[in-house]
């Protein structure tokens, strides 16, 4: 404000003297005419130029004061109702504005429009005149948030990318702890799993659930995590996933804190979800919602897309925005205060996912490993899954699509893929790298050429046939090259991996209800009883296991009679 204040009175003074050069200068055409004190001496401050001067000094001191005043005025206003100094370059004005965006209050609409269009974004205001007030003040709290570097950034990276393959030479496999083969083997997943126990029984792990996704895909309309997938009863996936948290914290005697993190598309209906069923059992306090964030799309002339007349098209910033999510939504602070320094993550359409694995747990905590992975062999190299393997000496995840056919099918000298350590999506991060990493820039951003939905030059909605812009994401996986130490644990297939991410084919709810069945039918056959099945070896109806009722085979000795047998659909819960 001092500034500005100095500010006001330089210009008043400046002004002023203006005036007095002005008047001096016309004193013989209008002035002096006017004098009564004729022949006075000219530069005297009695004489008639003396007066002129001073009267102009004076006019210009006067001037200088009343121009403080306002800006004085102005500035406690703006103050008072929480805006930005009106003296700031657009740029500067454009971070403040993000910096109260984050606190929920709405830019002047128009304070923004410099710095977009100095970044040749001015475009996406041509139809501010049909907003009302309400429609600006979101319009200019979603453009308050969009860092334009970033923008530019993107579109140079679109620009100089070229689509390659990532060489055999480059890669190696990654050291994996295999399934349990022998005597060693077993032996060493126990002193895993009492090492994963201990933990368990300290309250040192969280359940973090990545549940951003909607069920279009699924023709169902709603978060995906309500999805009906029950083999039998057609439990929804968040219930699945709830029974069994509450499952292993029974188990151990503990509460286990569950972050769930939602997408802008779908956070409502996700609390809502909670809320009507009473949080699935588990208790509120121990749910924790976080939203990952949405990037802006761009056209491919790296233009902003505007999907409404007041509000761009984007979408959201990947899987790899869950460790941004944890950091803002103040989750790792939350776990902290909890006494929790390992996470199991997990995403919502994997109806076999064993939360807070101990045996995972373990390993990862044994090996003193900032991130670790599940992963499950891979049998098919034209499988649609990504390879945790190294490059450059460190552990990563190559897309199958970045794997070239040549070295997709290379085999080792027991018919086995080389390169066979398919990533399944399910982790264990460190509370501290998972804020290292969410906090920093590390994590890569990928490009993809999709449909973006926008409105056209009269601000009619277009809903495109063909790929006509940019979106962009970041992958969890791109952070395991940031760790210092990980692990790698190898499962079995069909006892933790059933997605539910197509309405027919692979990946489908039938083939998810199909895995869900056999696993169930495996454990009670574990357990010692029989299971009829068909002439192609498959359980004979449907079986659904709640994890309240039974988390191993352990479980269902204690609770089943002996000689029960499974009849028709069968539901143990």
């Amino acid at each position: 404000m001092r500034r500005a204040i100095l500010s006001g009175l330089l210009w008043g003074l400046v002004s002023g003297l203006a005036a007095a050069a002005f008047v001096f200068v016309m004193r013989d055409v209008v002035f002096l005419p006017l004098l009564v004190r004729e022949g006075a001496e000219a530069i005297s401050p009695r004489g008639p130029d003396g007066v002129l001067i001073l009267s102009g000094v004076f006019t210009g001191l006067a001037v200088a004061v009343l121009r403080a005043s306002r800006v004085a005025a102005r500035m406690l206003r703006d103050q008072a109702e929480g805006l930005p100094p009106g003296d700031m370059r657009p740029e500067e004005l454009l971070r403040i504005h993000r910096q109260r965006d984050h606190a929920g209050a709405a830019p002047p609409l128009e304070s923004l429009r410099p710095a977009f269009e100095r970044a040749g974004q001015g475009h996406i205001f041509r139809f501010v005149d049909r907003l009302d007030a309400s429609e600006r003040a979101a319009f200019a709290r979603q453009l308050a948030a969009v860092d334009l570097d970033w923008v530019a950034a993107r579109y140079d990276q679109y620009r100089r990318e070229q689509e390659r393959t990532t060489a055999a030479a480059q890669l190696k496999p990654a050291p994996v702890v295999p399934v349990p083969d022998s005597d060693e083997d077993r032996r060493r997943e126990a002193r895993a799993r009492e090492t994963g126990q201990a933990a368990l029984c300290e309250g040192r792990l969280a359940a973090f659930l990545v549940a951003g996704g909607q069920g279009t895909r699924l023709g169902f309309d709603g978060p995906k995590g309500r999805y009906p997938i029950g083999a039998v009863t057609g439990r929804t996936l968040f219930r699945i996933h709830a029974e069994q948290i509450r499952a292993r914290a029974a188990r151990y005697g503990v509460r286990i804190p569950w972050y769930v993190m939602t997408s802008e598309a779908n956070d409502a209906a996700t609390r809502e979800a909670f809320e009507q069923n009473d949080f699935y059992g588990v208790a509120p306090e121990d749910v924790f919602f976080l939203q990952q964030a949405n990037v802006p799309a761009l056209d491919f002339d790296g233009k902003l897309v505007l999907a409404e007349p007041g509000r761009l098209a984007t979408s959201p910033n990947g899987h790899g925005g869950c460790l941004q999510a944890l950091v803002d939504s103040g989750a790792l602070e939350d776990m902290r205060r909890r006494g929790v320094d390992t996470i199991s993550y997990f995403q919502v359409d994997n109806a076999l996912v064993t939360i807070c694995d101990p045996v995972f747990a373990g390993y990862h905590l044994q090996a003193g490993a900032q991130m670790s992975s599940k992963v499950v062999e891979k049998t098919d190299p034209s499988e649609k899954v990504g390879i945790v393997c190294r490059k450059d000496g460190k552990l990563c995840v190559v897309e199958y699509s970045d794997l070239d056919d040549e070295t997709a099918r290379q085999r080792d000298p027991d018919g086995k893929l080389r390169f066979r350590a398919g990533s399944i999506a399910i982790h264990m991060l460190g509370v501290d790298f998972a804020e290292r990493v969410g906090s920093g820039t590390d994590l890569p951003w990928h490009v993809a050429v999709k449909k973006v939905a926008h409105i056209d030059d009269q601000g009619r909605p277009v809903d495109p046939d063909e790929p006509n812009g940019l979106k962009f994401e970041r992958f969890v996986f791109d952070a395991l090259p940031l760790a210092r130490e990980t692990a790698t644990m190898e499962v079995v297939r069909d006892e933790e991996f059933a997605p539910v991410k197509n309405q027919s084919g692979p990946d489908s709810p039938d083939t998810s209800r199909r895995l869900q069945t056999e696993y169930a039918a495996r454990m009670l056959e574990a357990a010692g009883f029989e299971v009829p099945r068909d002439d192609q070896g498959r359980a004979a109806g449907p079986i659904e296991l709640s994890y309240l009722f039974a988390l191993d085979a352990e479980d269902l000795r204690d609770k089943l009679e002996p000689g029960f047998r499974v009849s028709g659909p069968a539901v143990l819960e």
